[in-house]
């Protein structure tokens, strides 16, 4: 993507459908004038004057409890330093978004125009009743430590500056594996810190803490290192100032074991890697690029140790890991602080998580077979679902035991549970999705190219790496689109109608004149069917021209699976084809089958679909509990709809026992999991949440998915193609650009899946 599509991208994304990028959602009923009357005036009073009698009523009565505010005034913004409050007020609600999916805190961004700091701190002191903690953010240092210091001292609420401690507490996590790996103590180690701001001086501390000594330490400013005889120096460098009689980073590297780099790119050469001691830790931080990169470093040496803060390689040091799920336990306990025990907790916690076997959704994402405590995963990953119940539980645990918790926490275990029922409120598998599709992204048909919303589906594969487009349609009118949206890229366009594709259109009609000719198919008509794009598209799949293929955008949805049953046809094994949609829904991700294709499955076609939507489910890295739905609960009713459902929970019961799967239940029932086991408490999903739906026939499952969608605005993926021989995924009429591209990473999963199958089937 060129840097002024990545631009118009970014400014797309904040300016719509509407700006900004959080709102404030009600929580209560307010559909009559009763809820009107008790949300405001009269019934309002009550509250009110509960909370006068007692303060800690705010925490009962209203959303303090669940409350954090990011507050900034915008003098040290990400790379772009001091440019003002306004400026600074996207970064603040992208931090309030990711509170959100993270840990379910809710934010208000609030944005100080001061650069005072005894203003800042009164303007913070004067709103703090609102909230039930303070997330400082983007600030400059020196500034950053006092206000910090002074709102912990006079408020009693959880204060912390992000940018000073987050990257402390992973680092510190980080670091301690790291340690371990490399067999150092952390107490003779010596340490170089390049960057003197307020990360880098909180990192140093924390590290401290964890017993690390101030005299095996060298940090380093732009002017050097700093040294005891240095003048003005502030309190805090001051602190850190070295009696060695060294000025260079080359000097400061030689036989080092721990380099942490908070400062700027390309500042650490190979040559200064070499002298560091054997098995050295390099922590290279600064973003977007690191002190030295990554390849550069472990092509340098190999018994280095190597974290950055980027995505794209192994050991990623990201704040993500941390604030979130700090704030979380802190506000759960009624914390009057984030004191040295609470970080301390949260750096353990990470170092414990990231040597505990990780699970199969989070290898899924990666792309790794198996992730293992080693050199490249000293860290958890941001993906990793246990984080929202393991760091705040430890966190909690923390407040509790150094007495600044205000209410304690009884029952841990339900603790728990509620930590991970809060997981289940954002997006995380489309995420997921991109991600692992990105490992290997494959050659992507396009079969209706020349309308916009494809195109622009196809523009966003690209640039982001999840698949490599092939356009079909009309050469002209994909060109002119494709300029329209500055869509710059040298990728296959064809026509299948054009003269220009007269050989491989021949060619195709060939080949599928050889299969279908005892069939009533002539070469002559062959020869026309190819010019059907959706003809042309699934021959190029079955003639390995292409990997995958996604289509269905302007035309009906039986009209365009009778060419892909017709030329692709069933995976070996498969008896029928089946689609589910996977629900994004406030409860996590919800599978629904089947959403298309069979009207009025059998006990014996229900059967087959349930036994294929547990292994998507599976793919998406989540156990399948399923719950075949009918109007009846387990034998309520004999009519043949429900008892079909019966009969074919009945053979997964006998044939494969393991499988978490039971019906016919109502849908209320299902999904009550409270319900079911008081009424069923027999039910194999009894005490389970379950995430995968089997209907009895096909417009129920079609009526729930598009109900979901349209009256929920739940984003669906979807439908997804179950069954077939080949990558082939087809769209709902008009689906949506967000829709393509999901529906993209998914034919780019099954490509990378269906290769696997077929490379293990040759070894064998």
């Amino acid at each position: 993507m060129s840097k002024q599509s990545k631009r118009r991208a970014a400014l797309l994304y904040h300016a719509k459908p509407k700006p900004g990028k959080i709102q404030v959602v009600p929580t209560k009923k307010y559909a009559t004038q009763r809820d009107l009357s008790l949300a405001y005036s009269p019934g309002v009073a009550e509250p009110c004057l509960e909370i006068e009698k007692d303060k800690n009523n705010a925490y009962k009565y209203t959303a303090k409890g669940n409350l954090v505010a990011v507050i900034s005034n915008g003098t040290a913004v990400l790379g772009l330093g001091n440019i003002g409050p306004e400026a600074s007020k996207p970064v603040m609600e992208g931090k309030g978004l990711l509170f959100k999916i993270f840990a379910d805190i809710d934010v208000f961004d609030i944005e100080v125009d001061t650069e005072d700091v005894e203003e800042f701190i009164q303007t913070v002191k004067n709103i703090a009743p609102t909230f039930g903690g303070i997330n400082l953010e983007d600030i400059k240092a020196p500034e950053a430590f006092e206000i910090e210091r002074r709102l912990k001292e006079e408020l009693d609420i959880p204060v912390m500056h992000d940018d000073q401690h987050g990257t402390a507490i992973i680092s510190a996590a980080a670091l301690l594996n790291a340690l371990e790996i490399a067999e150092k103590n952390i107490e003779e180690v010596k340490i170089v810190v390049s960057g003197a701001g307020a990360a880098a001086i909180s990192c140093s501390r924390l590290y401290q803490s964890c017993g690390a000594k101030q005299e095996n330490m060298v940090m380093l400013d732009s002017k050097g290192v700093i040294r005891k005889d240095r003048e003005n120096l502030t309190s805090q460098k001051a602190e850190f100032a070295t009696s060695r009689n060294i000025d260079t980073l080359d000097e400061a590297m030689k036989e080092a074991d721990v380099f942490i780099g908070l400062s700027m790119a390309d500042i650490v050469t190979p040559e200064m890697l070499k002298t560091m001691a054997k098995n050295p830790i390099v922590f290279a931080m600064a973003n977007p690029d690191p002190e030295i990169s990554y390849q550069l470093a472990i092509d340098t040496r190999d018994d280095i140790i190597m974290a950055t803060g980027r995505s794209d390689h192994p050991n990623q040091v990201n704040n993500v890991l941390g604030f979130p799920f700090i704030f979380r336990g802190a506000l759960d306990v009624r914390a009057t602080k984030i004191n040295e025990e609470m970080k301390m907790a949260a750096v353990k916690a990470l170092a414990e998580l990231a040597k505990e076997p990780v699970p199969e959704q989070v290898n899924i994402a990666y792309g790794e077979t198996k992730l293992t405590f080693g050199r490249d995963y000293i860290i958890p990953k941001p993906f990793d679902p246990r984080l929202i119940s393991t760091v705040p539980l430890a966190v909690a645990k923390a407040a509790m035991e150094s007495g600044a918790s205000k209410e304690p926490i009884e029952n841990w275990q339900k603790y728990e549970e509620e930590l991970l029922e809060r997981s289940g409120s954002d997006n995380k598998i489309v995420r997921l999705l991109h991600n692992r599709a990105k490992l290997n992204p494959k050659r992507v048909v396009f079969a209706e190219a020349d309308h916009l919303d494809v195109l622009k589906a196809a523009q966003f594969v690209y640039d982001e790496g999840i698949a490599i487009p092939i356009l079909l349609g009309r050469r002209d009118t994909i060109l002119k689109l494709m300029e329209e949206i500055e869509f710059e890229a040298d990728l296959s366009i064809i026509d299948p109608k054009s003269d220009e594709e007269l050989e491989h259109k021949n060619y195709y009609a060939k080949v599928f004149w050889k299969k279908q000719k005892r069939k009533g198919i002539t070469l002559y008509a062959a020869e026309q069917l190819m010019r059907e794009r959706n003809y042309f598209a699934a021959m190029m799949i079955n003639e390995g021209d292409a990997d995958a293929l996604v289509t269905g955008f302007s035309r009906s949805y039986p009209s365009v699976v009778k060419p892909m049953l017709q030329l692709i046809g069933l995976a070996p094994g498969a008896t029928r084809i089946a689609t589910t949609n996977v629900m994004m829904t406030q409860r996590g991700p919800m599978f629904l089958s089947d959403t298309s294709i069979n009207i009025n499955p059998s006990a014996n076609d229900l059967k087959r679909i349930a036994q294929m939507t547990a292994k998507v489910v599976k793919m998406f890295g989540m156990e399948p509990v399923m719950a075949m739905i009918s109007y009846s609960n387990f034998g309520s009713s004999k009519d043949q709809t429900a008892t079909k459902v019966r009969e074919a929970v009945d053979y997964l019961h006998r044939r494969h026992p393991d499988l978490s799967v039971d019906g016919e239940l109502q849908t209320d029932f299902a999904l009550n999991s409270e319900m079911l086991q008081d009424i069923f408490p027999f039910s194999k999903l009894a005490g389970k949440k379950v995430n995968t739906l089997i209907f009895p026939n096909l417009e129920s499952a079609n009526i729930t998915y598009k109900l979901l969608k349209e009256l929920n605005k739940a984003d669906s993926i979807g439908p997804i193609m179950m069954g077939m021989r080949k990558p082939v995924h087809i769209l709902q009429l008009d689906a949506s650009v967000e829709e393509i591209i999901n529906m993209t990473a998914i034919a780019v999963i099954d490509a990378q899946q269906k290769e696997k199958i077929e490379i293990e089937r040759l070894k064998h």
